[in-house]
C-alpha cells in the first residue's frame, strides 16, 4: 500500500485546441498574468514501470513533481475515464515523498528496489538507484489567465518547441474536495469560450511520444493510459 502524505492536491483540467478566435473569447473573459518559458524532462525505467501506471516523474528547473491519478498501483483505468474530456491527477511537489512514492510505484514489480537515501535537489544519484532515466525533454512558451468572476479557474496556453500547441482549463483542489464542482467550473469555462468538442485533446506528452518515443507510445496505448 502506497503511503498516506499529506498536503496533496488534485489537478483538474480539460485540454483543448486553439485559435485566433479563441484566443479573443478568453481575452473577452479573463486576464493574462503573464507569460513564462520552461524545460521539462521527464524520468521513468527502462521498461515503463511508471508510465505504465499512469505516474509521470518530472523535473522542471530545479524543481520536481510527481503526477499520479487516484488509484496508481493497480495500473487499471478509471471506469469511463477514456471517454471523459477532464484529466484528474494528484499532485506531489515534495522531493522526499516524491521519492518514497516512485519506489513504492516501482516495487509493484521491482521488489529489489530497497535503497532507502534522502534524495535532494542537489543530489540526482537516487535516479540512478531507482534505474531512472529521461524519455522526454522539451520547452514550452505558456501564456496564462484567470477569469473575471471564476474563482479558482486557469487557462494555460502552451506552445511546445516541438511544433504542438494546445490550451488547458485547470482548477486545483485539495485532495479530498469535490471533483464533480471542478469539473462543472471547468464544463462552465468550456461553454463560455464556445469549446464544442466532444473527445479528448491530446496533450503535449502524447504528441511527443506518438513522435519521438513510438516503441513507448504503442505500449501506453495498449495498456489504455493514453
Amino acid at each position: 500500500m502506497l503511503l498516506n502524505f499529506l498536503q496533496m492536491s488534485v489537478e483538474v483540467e480539460r485540454k483543448f485546441l486553439f485559435d485566433s478566435d479563441t484566443l479573443k473569447a478568453i481575452e473577452d473573459i479573463g486576464d493574462c498574468v503573464g507569460q513564462k518559458q520552461f524545460h521539462d524532462k521527464y524520468f521513468d525505467t527502462p521498461d515503463f514501470k511508471l508510465t505504465l501506471r499512469d505516474v509521470w516523474l518530472r523535473r522542471r528547473k530545479q524543481s520536481w513533481e510527481l503526477k499520479c491519478p487516484i488509484d496508481p498501483v493497480n495500473g487499471t483505468v478509471e471506469p469511463g475515464r477514456e471517454k471523459s474530456l477532464c484529466t484528474r491527477y494528484k499532485e506531489i511537489t515534495n522531493l522526499p515523498e516524491i521519492y518514497q512514492r516512485v519506489k513504492e510505484v516501482i516495487k509493484v514489480t521491482c521488489e529489489d528496489c530497497k535503497a532507502d537515501i534522502t534524495p535532494s535537489d542537489e543530489d540526482d544519484s537516487w535516479l540512478n538507484t531507482l534505474k531512472l532515466c529521461c524519455f522526454a525533454e522539451f520547452t514550452t512558451t505558456r501564456r496564462s489567465f484567470t477569469l473575471k468572476g471564476e474563482d479558482g479557474v486557469k487557462i494555460d496556453l502552451d506552445q511546445a518547441d516541438f511544433g504542438y500547441h494546445v490550451g488547458e482549463i485547470e482548477v486545483l483542489v485539495p485532495e479530498g474536495a469535490d471533483i464533480q464542482s471542478a469539473q462543472e467550473k471547468i464544463r462552465h469555462t468550456a461553454q463560455r469560450l464556445g469549446l464544442n468538442e466532444e473527445r479528448r485533446v491530446e496533450g503535449k506528452m502524447t504528441v511527443y511520444l506518438k513522435r519521438y518515443r513510438p516503441e513507448q507510445y504503442a505500449i501506453l496505448l495498449s495498456a489504455h493510459v493514453l
